[in-house]
C-alpha cells in the first residue's frame, strides 16, 4: 500500500502519540497481577519490533541515498555527515552499534525487495548481496523478525565461504523458524552449531584463530592499582574456569557438599569476610608464587585443574570433532588427540535412548563416574535458558529419593543449578522424562494449565551424537 508523504508522516505522529499515552508510572504497572504483566510484556517487545523494523528501513534507505558511489552528493555527506551510520547516529540518539544495525537491517531488507527491479541511477537489474540472507530480510519484512535475531543468524552463519549458497540458505530458513521460540543469545549459539556442522573442515581454523587471539596485557594505572586483561581461548579458559569455579562457587550459589571434609572447605570459602573477587585474586597470586610444585589441595581443593573432552568424534578414522566441556564451540581432532594424549580419557557409553549407560547406583548420592556422564549428557543445568555449567550444577532426582522412592539412575538423574535446584523443590514443580527427552511441568500457581516446558540439553558433544543417531 502507497501512502502520500503527509498520510505516511501522520502516521508515524498518531503511532507516537498512542505510545505516548501507555503509563510510564511504577504505581499502574505495580497494580497488573501476573498474567497481565506478562501479556503486556509480550505486546511491548511486539510493539518494540515493529518500531525497531521502521527504524531500520528509514536507516536503510539514508544508506540507500549515501551509497559510496555517490561521493559529496549523497544524503549523509550532503547533510554533512561522513557514513549514513553516524547521521542515523546523530539523528536518532542512538548508540554507534545500534546505528550500524539498523543500517545493516534496513538495506538487507530493502536489498531483498529490490531484487529483480532496474536501478533508476544505474539501469541494472538489482541482485541479492548475500543471497542466502535473503531468508531473513523476508523474515524481518514479514513475520516480525526482530533486529537483534537478524543479527544473530548473519553474525553466527557468517565465514563459511566453502558452504554452498543452497545450504546456506535453508541453514537460514529453519534458524528463521527457531528465532520464534528462541532469544536472540541462543540463536547465536545455534546458528554457530549449524555453521559447525556444515562446515566441518573449517574447525581447525577456526580453532587456531581463537588459539591465536589469546593474550594477557598489564596496564598499570595512575591510582597506583594495576589491571591485568587475559582474553582466553577456549581450551585455556577451560583450565583457568576449573580453578577459578573451585575458588569460589561456594560463594556463589554452587554444589552444596555432603562430605564433610569438603563441606568444611565450602563452609570456610563461603565465611572468609574477603570479597568473592579479593579471594579469587589472592587464590590466583598464591598459585603464581607457588608455581608447579603448588600444594593445590591448600588452595582449590585436591587435583590438578579438570579439562574433559566430550566427543563423539572415532578416532580410529581421525573423522569429527569434539568440545571441551563448559565451551561451546567444536574443537579439532587434533585437539583431541593431544588432550586423549596428556590426559587420558574416561569413556561414557550411552544407550539406543541417549541415556548414559548407568552405573548402576544403590547409595543416595551420584558417584564421580555419575556425574561426568550427567555432564557430558546434560551440559550444564537443564533449565530452559539458565547458563550454569556443568560444574555449577547438583544432580537433581527427577523422582524424588525420599518422596518417590527414587533411584539414584543416571536415567533419573539431571543436573540442576543451585537456584533452579532449589526452584523445583520448594515450589512444586515436577520433571518428567521419555527416553532422554526432559520436560518441566511448573505449578498451578505459575501456569494453570501446567504444560510441560522441555528442558534442552546443553552438551553439544551430546546433541552432535543424537544427531547422527537420527540420521
Amino acid at each position: 500500500m502507497a501512502f502520500s508523504t503527509p498520510d505516511l508522516l501522520a502516521r508515524y505522529r498518531a503511532v507516537g502519540d498512542q505510545l505516548g499515552a501507555l503509563p510510564t508510572d511504577a504505581a499502574t504497572l505495580r497494580a497488573l497481577d501476573d498474567a497481565a504483566l506478562l501479556q503486556a510484556t509480550t505486546l511491548a517487545a511486539s510493539n518494540r519490533r515493529l518500531a525497531d523494523l521502521q527504524s531500520a528501513l528509514l536507516a536503510g534507505e539514508i544508506a540507500r541515498r549515501s551509497t559510496p558511489d555517490l561521493g559529496s552528493a549523497g544524503l549523509a555527506q550532503r547533510s554533512g555527515f561522513r557514513t549514513p551510520q553516524e547521521m542515523v547516529r546523530v539523528s536518532t540518539g542512538s548508540t554507534a552499534r545500534d546505528a550500524a544495525t539498523e543500517v545493516r537491517v534496513g538495506t538487507l531488507v530493502i536489498e531483498a525487495q529490490s531484487v529483480g527491479s532496474v536501478d533508476e541511477r544505474t539501469g541494472e537489474i538489482a541482485g541479492f548481496a548475500v543471497p542466502w540472507l535473503a531468508p531473513v530480510a523476508i523474515a524481518i519484512a514479514e513475520r516480525g523478525l526482530s533486529l537483534d535475531a537478524a543479527e544473530s543468524i548473519r553474525n553466527g552463519l557468517r565465514d563459511c565461504d566453502g558452504i554452498p549458497v543452497e545450504t546456506l540458505t535453508r541453514a537460514a530458513e529453519q534458524l528463521c523458524v527457531e528465532a520464534e521460540t528462541i532469544d536472540a543469545d541462543r540463536l547465536f549459539r545455534r546458528a554457530r552449531q549449524l555453521r559447525d556442522e556444515l562446515d566441518q573442515a573449517g574447525i581447525a581454523e577456526r580453532e587456531a584463530a581463537r588459539r591465536a587471539r589469546r593474550s594477557m596485557t598489564l596496564y598499570r594505572q595512575s591510582d597506583g592499582m594495576t589491571r591485568l586483561v587475559w582474553l582466553m581461548d577456549p581450551e585455556t579458559a577451560t583450565v583457568a574456569t576449573d580453578l577459578f569455579d573451585r575458588a569460589t562457587s561456594p560463594r556463589r550459589g554452587g554444589p552444596r557438599f555432603v562430605d564433610p571434609d569438603a563441606a568444611a572447605f565450602a563452609a570456610g570459602i563461603a565465611d572468609d569476610e574477603r570479597s568473592t573477587e579479593q579471594l579469587a585474586s589472592d587464590v590466583f597470586l598464591e598459585l603464581l608464587r607457588q608455581g608447579a610444585n603448588a600444594d593445590s589441595s591448600q588452595l582449590l581443593g585436591t587435583g590438578a585443574p579438570v579439562v574433559r573432552l566430550l566427543t563423539a568424534a572415532d578416532l580410529a578414522t581421525r573423522t569429527g570433532f569434539g568440545y571441551l566441556e563448559g565451551q561451546p564451540d567444536p574443537v579439532s581432532i587434533e585437539t583431541i588427540e593431544r588432550c586423549a594424549c596428556t590426559g587420558g580419557t574416561t569413556e561414557v557409553e550411552f544407550d539406543e535412548h541417549g541415556q548414559p549407560l548407568d552405573l548402576g547406583r544403590e547409595q543416595r548420592l551420584y558417584s564421580r563416574r555419575q556425574r561426568v556422564a550427567l555432564a557430558a549428557r546434560d551440559g550444564g543445568c537443564r533449565a530452559d535458558g539458565c547458563d550454569r555449567p556443568p560444574s555449577w550444577t547438583e544432580a537433581h532426582h527427577i523422582r524424588f529419593w525420599h518422596r518417590d522412592k527414587g533411584k539414584t539412575d543416571i536415567a533419573d538423574g539431571i543436573l540442576l543449578c543451585r537456584h533452579h535446584h532449589l526452584l523445583f523443590h520448594n515450589n512444586g514443580w515436577e520433571i518428567v522424562r521419555e527416553g532422554s527427552t526432559y520436560w518441566v511441568i511448573p505449578p498451578a500457581d505459575v501456569d494453570p494449565e501446567q504444560k510441560p516446558r522441555l528442558m534442552p540439553s546443553k552438551s553439544a558433544a551430546w546433541l552432535q551424537l543424537q544427531g547422527r543417531a537420527a540420521g
